[in-house]
């Protein structure tokens, strides 16, 4: 069948033939064949791809299309929407990954034949290693983790995952009347059908890259095109919360989202992995992301957690949640008397309270429990009642203050609470505090990640192991339970640790301090001459090429940024570029190929109007070029790297090769101009241009030392570690 349901925008028919939207809109004004609008709106009009297609080989401009760009405009313009798309991709990648045999025999005839036959492969699949799959044409009366009965809609519609009604009264205050749903469904044949060019173009991928890595490309670039919809916990986060909970054989996630934290623990075939989310989508994705990381069962519910728990009687050795923040309809009204409180009903602005108190509850005794929490939860007074009975218990064990940057909100410093279900009762409980607060890195980047480990893994194991932890001024220290029962159990760590010694703050400012003395030094000794005018008669206009010829002659080659790339690579952002500060980005993790800098790349920012061009050097070398940037790869024997930067640096370039919104600026760097020199030439301007770099640079510098000085004199002074005289 052809793909004519599948649809595609101006920007995704941009993206497929290697051109700009306006080239677009101007096909559309100079050609009278090209495809009109099957659907969107009059001011983002949507096209049928497989029209689109032809008619730009037709034209031929769209020499080939890459798999992975169709594979994805197949998703995103999917007719049932770009969830059960990727659901639907998420199966059939399962049975590549599990019974390659079966999806070639099946995927060999027809597509009528193929959406018929996978319904009956993808149960054989999905039953075992998603235990409570929803089958096609019956009513499934399973029950997840062996406990809670699942009611399953009809086969009619289960194309997307299943929506759970929505509750009704209680017949009594603790039970809720609707329970959870299965996380998948199986799909039936009629809804298959409209997937199948999809899904045939996504085992061609996966032959190439691997069902893994397509699934996590695909969901990436999802994710990453719906950025508002989705509250996402980054790896590193994910990784340091599975650390802390050690080697669990059955873990939990009641509040799972994409499955980044379960994710994180998948590495063993003996876990068992309970997952529940109140957003069936996020359900189903991650049943099918976790299935395709692990062969360990993965038991996944859709299900408000709070009101329709699909694991009531689980005792698991861990539970890994990060709760959705203050919530006020959590279900206060609705579970006054649930036997999930035992420290205390939590009021109704305190709904991470509660998700606390179910992670507690569904922990066998002595099992651990981290969740994220937003830091107001350590201090709120309503809040205030249940933290002493934690405490009393033995119950929270740490609070560790991430830095700021962590994770979304990311200009708010969240808390990692750690907690254990009482085994015993502490003759002298004692809670661990943490600060992590000084890893917070420069800039937009993330925090210093193993830096937030190091320090958090240490304290925790010797705290768990030993009962206490030696102090560490501003850092870390293990506090009498009996000290934080005040009339405002206040857990915030940074009110309850020392300030850094005098050794720590005196010390390090008296570093900074030397520091700048060189820095200025240098700063002097680079200061460039004074400026020589040109004679008036040696001051002919000379002869212009642009950027844009240079790169039609092969004496340049030009890359713009990507949208994701390979985990765990640094990232040179444009704010590096604009504060000439190293890598600090990351990007969303998938398959599509990075760009990556090489000694001796001009590099400039395209948004914000900056006059901004940086030489990549041999310590930013390998960094991945992040969005909004453009890379310029000159041609030794004819372009010099600084000359090249350097006149890309001119204030009146940049207006002439600038355009301008109502809010923004937009660079065309293809506009920008330099004049037509020798070698030689160049090469003088070069230095030039060079030597300015580097007074720059220390200009930077300095100021950055600066304001170290300045703020650290201004803490000692106040806390008590620097003197006054």
């Amino acid at each position: 069948m052809q793909d004519n349901a599948t649809e595609v925008t101006a920007a995704g028919i941009a993206r497929l033939a290697g051109v700009g939207r306006a080239a677009v809109s101007n096909w559309r004004r100079r050609h009278a064949d090209f495809p009109r609008p099957v659907g969107g709106t009059e001011t983002s009009p949507a096209f049928a791809l497989a029209e689109v297609e032809e008619w730009l080989r037709r034209h031929r401009k769209l020499a080939e299309v890459p798999l992975k760009e169709r594979v994805w405009q197949q998703l995103a313009g999917h007719p049932d929407g770009p969830v059960t798309a990727l659901v639907h991709a998420g199966c059939a990648l399962l049975l590549i990954h599990d019974r390659p045999p079966v999806w070639l025999d099946i995927s060999s005839g027809t597509d009528e034949r193929l959406a018929a036959l996978l319904p009956t492969a993808l149960d054989e699949v999905l039953t075992p290693r998603v235990p409570g799959t929803a089958r096609p044409g019956r009513t499934d009366r399973s029950r997840v983790n062996g406990q809670n009965p699942v009611n399953t809609q009809p086969a009619a519609t289960p194309a997307t995952p299943v929506t759970p009604a929505t509750p009704a009264t209680p017949a009594t205050p603790a039970t809720p009347a609707t329970p959870s749903t299965p996380a998948l469904a199986i799909p039936t044949a009629p809804r298959l059908l409209p997937s199948v060019p999809l899904l045939r173009g996504v085992a061609e991928l996966a032959a190439d890259r691997g069902a893994r890595p397509t699934f996590e490309f695909l969901l990436g670039r999802h994710l990453d095109a719906n950025p508002r919809q989705y509250t996402l916990t980054p790896p590193d986060l994910a990784g340091l919360m599975a650390a802390l909970v050690g080697t669990p054989a059955t873990v939990l996630d009641p509040s799972c989202g994409t499955g980044a934290l379960l994710r994180a623990v998948a590495d063993r075939p003996d876990r068992r992995l309970h997952a529940q989310d109140s957003s069936p989508e996020l359900a189903a994705l991650t049943a099918l992301r976790l299935a395709l990381h692990t062969r360990a069962p993965v038991h996944a519910a859709a299900g408000d957690t709070l009101r329709a728990d699909a694991y009531p009687g689980l005792r698991a050795d861990a539970v890994l949640c990060h709760p959705p923040f203050n919530e006020r309809n959590w279900g206060h009204d609705d579970l006054a008397y649930d036997p999930r409180w035992e420290y205390g009903f939590p009021a109704r602005t305190e709904s991470e309270l509660a998700w606390v108190q179910h992670a507690l509850a569904r922990l066998r005794d002595g099992g651990t429990a981290v969740l994220l929490m937003p830091p107001a939860v350590a201090s709120r007074r309503s809040g205030r009642r249940i933290r002493a009975d934690l405490l009393r218990r033995g119950a929270l064990r740490a609070v560790v203050a991430l830095p700021a940057g962590a994770a979304p909100p990311y200009s708010v410093p969240l808390h990692l609470w750690v907690l254990r279900r009482p085994d015993r009762t502490h003759a002298q409980p004692e809670l661990l505090l943490v600060d992590a607060g000084r890893f917070t890195a420069e800039g937009r980047g993330g925090p210093d990640w193993p830096g937030v480990r190091e320090t958090v893994l240490d304290a925790w194991g010797a705290f768990d192991r030993d009962g206490g932890v030696e102090e560490r001024p501003g850092v870390a220290r293990s506090v009498p339970v009996i000290e934080l029962l005040d009339d405002d159990v206040d857990l915030t760590p940074a009110r309850r640790l020392p300030p850094p010694t005098d050794t720590d703050g005196a010390g390090r400012l008296a570093d900074v301090r030397a520091r700048l003395d060189e820095t200025l030094r240098l700063t002097a000794e680079l200061a460039p001459p004074p400026a020589e005018p040109v004679p008036s008669a040696a001051s002919g206009r000379l002869p212009l090429t642009t950027v844009g010829e240079l790169a039609r002659a092969g004496a340049l080659v030009m890359r713009t940024g990507g949208h994701g790339g390979r985990a765990r690579m640094p990232v040179l952002t444009d704010h590096d570029v604009l504060a000439g500060t190293a890598p600090s980005g990351t990007l969303p993790e998938s398959e599509e190929e990075p760009v990556l800098t090489e000694p001796g790349d001009v590099v400039l920012p395209v948004l914000g109007g900056g006059a901004v061009a940086r030489v990549v050097d041999e310590a930013t070398a390998g960094a991945v070029l992040g969005r909004n940037l453009v890379l310029l790869r000159p041609d030794p024997a004819a372009l010099d790297a600084w000359f090249l930067a350097g006149f890309l640096r001119g204030t009146a370039n940049h207006r002439q090769a600038s355009s301008y919104a109502s809010t923004a600026t937009r660079l065309d760097v293809r506009r920008l101009q330099l004049p037509r020199l020798a070698p030689d030439e160049q090469r003088r301007y070069g230095e030039r241009f060079h030597a300015l770099d580097a007074f720059e640079g220390a200009l930077r510098e300095a100021g950055r030392l600066g304001e170290q000085l300045v703020r650290g004199m201004y803490d000692g002074l106040t806390d008590g570690t620097i003197a006054p005289h």
